[in-house]
Formats: structure tokens, sequence, C-alpha cells
């Protein structure tokens, strides 16, 4: 896990409990990547319902 964090937000685990604000950067980073995911699952959708 300390790994994935690492190489997907640039903070280990341990920084990242330990540093506020670098938790609600790496929250709102993965915030706006699930709206844009929903956003590509609902495009696809619109699409296979045609």
């Amino acid at each position: 896990m300390e790994k994935a964090m690492h190489q997907t937000h640039g903070v280990g685990y341990a920084e990242y409990s330990r540093n506020l604000e670098k938790r609600l950067s790496v929250e709102k980073e993965r915030e706006d990547s699930y709206i844009k995911s929903q956003e590509v699952i609902q495009d696809i959708e619109r699409l296979v319902h045609r």
C-alpha cells in the first residue's frame, strides 16, 4: 500500500498520516478522480443505450 500511495500521489502513508495538508490534497485528488470516472461511466452508458 505504501508503494502504491507514493506512486499515485507522490507521498508515503507515514507522511499522509501526519500531514493534514498532504492528506487533504490526496483526498481532493481522489475525489476529482472519482468524479471523472463517474462522468466516463455515464458517457459510456449513454452510448450503449442509444
